[in-house]
């Protein structure tokens, strides 16, 4: 089970971005997310008229190892360590300084 998974909300604790929050947007591989508004680069693009691509500077996200980032916690405002437990017989995501269920309505 993956403790962090795509809509979750995240904080950058290691890097240029360190400090920033953002929504994991896409798990690019076991290793990699992209993460909304996270390691945001300067990339020069070609044109291509048979795409219909103008050719110029475009801002693009790039992947961020989740080494460098920790789920959210609402109810400390830090980031926090994930842990699994078994709840009604389903495995459940839980915040290790609270033990509240990630997700979870408060």
């Amino acid at each position: 089970m993956e403790r962090i998974r795509k809509g979750d909300e995240v904080v950058v604790i290691a890097g240029k971005n360190k400090g920033k929050r953002g929504t994991v947007l896409l798990r690019v591989d076991s290793d990699h997310l992209l993460v909304e508004g996270i390691n945001v680069v300067k990339k020069h693009v070609r044109p291509n008229p048979m795409k219909g691509v103008a050719g110029g500077i475009i801002d693009k996200t790039m992947p961020i190892d989740q080494s460098n980032v920790m789920l959210f916690n609402p109810a400390t405002s830090k980031g926090d360590r994930v842990g699994i437990k078994l709840v009604d017989g389903k495995r459940v995501r839980v915040f290790k300084s609270n033990g509240v269920v990630v997700g979870a309505k408060q």
